[in-house]
């Protein structure tokens, strides 16, 4: 049984890149030092791409 709250799998291939796809939901990994936020210091809440 799914979570009710999660989008489609179809749902989620229109709205992340396919490097989002997988990372989120086929355990792939990203390179590092290779993404938005791998040099920031602000503080704050970081959620994933999925979740929100």
């Amino acid at each position: 049984m799914g979570n009710p709250d999660k989008p489609s799998d179809t749902a989620l291939k229109k709205r992340l890149t396919p490097e989002q796809y997988q990372v989120t939901q086929h355990e792939a990994t990203e390179p590092p030092f290779h993404n938005a936020f791998w040099d920031n210091k602000k503080a704050g809440i970081y959620v994933d791409v999925v979740s929100g």
